[in-house]
C-alpha cells in the first residue's frame, strides 16, 4: 500500500504551549492512520532573536513520540533566512501530498510566505493553513502586510470558529472563497475553507487513582475551585478574574481561586545582559511597530492579590507546568474561568473537555459558538466584573452536570480533525 506523505509545519514537541501541543497532536492523529507518513517540520528559532522570552520546555521529561513512527526535523529559523530555503528543499524531497501549516501570529508571515510561494511553484501537494488565528490579540501596524504576504500562497485554510473565517474574508475581500465542515474541497477555482474546531487533546487524562481531597488539602482550596489555567496574559483578562473572585470571597468562605501558569513575559533572567540587550531592541522595535496602547509587558495581574487582600484564598503556581502534571489542577477544580477579553479556539478550553470540566467564559470571539449558557457552562458579560460574580454564583447555586460537558465534546476528536483534513 502506497503511503500518504503528510508534512505538518509548527513548533516541535521540545517547545512551550498550546501551538507545540497542538502540533503534535494533529501529528500523532494522522500518525495513526494506516496508510499515513507523518514529518513534522520544526521552528529551531519561532521569532526574531531579540524576543525576551524563553520559549523552550525544559519541565516535561517523558518523549511524547514513543510509540509513534512520526519524524521530526527542528529546521526552520526565524533569523537565519538560508534555514528557509533548507526547508523548502527538505519538503520537497520528503514529497508530500499535504503540508499542514500552524498559523498562530502574524509576524512569522515573513518567512511562511517565503516558504509557501517557493513551495507552491514546485509542489504537487496541498498546501494547508492551519488558522488558530487571524487577527492578532496585539496587532501591529505592520501586521497586515505580514498576514497578506503570509497566507496568500495556500491552497486551502483551515477554521476553527467562523469568527476566524470572517477574519480571513477581511483580509482577502476579493477571493472566492468555499467553505465545507466535512472537508470536501470546492474542485474549482475557488480558495477552500475547512470549518472544523478545535480538538481535544489526548495527552491529558485524568487519572483513576487521584485522590482529590488530599490533594485539595496539600494545595490549601476550599470546597469550591474555580481554575484559571495557562500563560499569563492580558487577553485572557486574569485582572478581572481576580476582581470577579475577590467580590466573590466576600459573600462566601467557601471558595477557592487556582491560578496556574507562567507569566508569559517573565521567563528570562532579568539580570543577564543578554536579557538587558533583548529587552532594549524589543522595547525600541515596539515603539515602531505597535499601537502605542500596547502594555503587555507591563501586565502584572498577580500584584492584585494583595491589593485585594485575598491571598489566603488564592493558590498560585506561577510556573509553567510539565505537561504530565496538568491533570491534577483539572482534576481537582469545579470549573474552568476563560473571562477573556478577546478569544480565538482556545486550548484551554479543550483541555477542561478531557476533564469533563465546565467552563464559564465571556461572550466573546468563538466561545459561544461552543459553550452554550446553562448547559456546558456559563457565559458572562465581557469586562463586567458584576456578570461574572454572578455567573460564579450561578455555578455554585446550580452546578453544570459533567455528563453534559462530555457530550459538548463527543464529536470534537482528533481522529475526525485528521479524516477531514485527509478529505478531497
Amino acid at each position: 500500500m502506497k503511503k500518504r506523505k503528510i508534512v505538518v509545519f509548527g513548533p516541535g514537541p521540545k517547545f512551550k504551549g498550546g501551538i507545540a501541543n497542538y502540533t503534535l497532536s494533529l501529528a500523532k492523529s494522522l500518525d495513526a492512520i494506516e496508510d499515513v507518513e507523518v514529518t513534522i517540520i520544526s521552528w529551531t528559532q519561532q521569532y526574531p532573536f531579540f524576543i525576551p522570552r524563553d520559549f523552550i520546555d525544559k519541565s516535561s521529561k517523558s518523549d511524547p513520540l514513543a510509540g509513534t513512527n512520526i519524524k521530526v526535523s527542528y529546521l526552520t529559523n526565524y533569523n537565519n533566512p538560508f534555514t528557509w530555503n533548507e526547508t523548502v528543499n527538505q519538503i520537497l524531497k520528503i514529497n508530500p501530498d499535504k503540508i499542514i501549516i500552524q498559523w498562530a501570529i502574524a509576524l512569522q508571515g515573513l518567512p511562511l510566505g517565503y516558504i509557501t510561494k517557493k513551495l507552491k511553484s514546485k509542489i504537487r501537494g496541498e498546501i494547508i493553513f492551519d488558522l488558530h488565528v487571524v487577527a492578532q490579540k496585539e496587532p501591529s501596524t505592520i501586521d497586515k502586510f505580514f498576514i497578506n504576504y503570509g497566507l496568500k500562497n495556500s491552497h486551502s485554510y483551515i477554521v476553527h470558529s467562523y469568527k476566524t473565517y470572517d477574519e480571513l474574508r477581511s483580509v482577502f475581500p476579493t477571493t472566492d472563497f468555499y467553505i465545507d465542515e466535512t472537508g470536501k474541497r470546492s474542485g474549482d477555482k475557488r480558495k477552500s475553507v475547512i470549518k472544523l474546531y478545535h480538538p481535544i487533546y489526548d495527552m491529558f487524562k485524568p487519572d483513576p487513582n487521584f485522590n482529590i481531597e488530599k490533594v485539595k488539602v496539600e494545595l490549601n482550596l476550599k470546597k469550591h475551585v474555580f481554575l484559571f489555567f495557562g500563560f499569563i496574559r492580558e487577553y485572557k483578562g486574569l485582572h478581572n478574574v481576580i476582581k470577579a473572585f475577590a467580590q466573590l470571597q466576600k459573600e462566601r468562605n467557601d471558595v477557592s481561586l487556582l491560578i496556574v501558569g507562567e507569566s508569559f513575559w517573565n521567563t528570562l533572567a532579568s539580570n543577564k545582559l543578554s536579557t538587558k540587550i533583548k529587552n532594549a531592541i524589543f522595547d525600541t522595535a515596539k515603539k515602531i511597530a505597535f499601537k502605542k496602547s500596547d502594555k503587555e509587558r507591563d501586565y502584572q495581574p498577580l500584584d492584585l492579590i494583595d491589593e485585594l487582600g485575598i491571598k489566603e484564598n488564592i493558590t498560585l503556581v506561577n510556573e509553567y507546568v510539565p505537561n504530565n502534571e496538568v491533570q491534577k489542577y483539572f482534576q481537582v477544580s469545579d470549573c474552568n474561568i476563560l473571562f477573556y477579553l478577546t478569544a480565538t479556539p482556545s486550548g484551554v478550553e479543550s483541555i477542561a473537555y478531557n476533564f469533563n470540566l465546565p467552563s464559564l467564559a465571556t461572550k466573546v470571539g468563538h466561545f459561544p459558538e461552543t459553550i452554550k449558557d446553562g448547559f456546558n457552562g456559563y457565559l458572562a458579560e465581557p469586562d463586567n466584573i458584576d456578570s461574572m460574580v454572578e455567573v460564579m454564583q450561578k455555578f455554585i447555586a446550580s452546578p453544570i452536570p459533567r455528563e453534559n460537558v462530555a457530550s459538548s465534546a463527543k464529536n470534537l476528536s482528533w481522529e475526525n480533525y485528521a479524516k477531514a483534513i485527509l478529505s478531497e
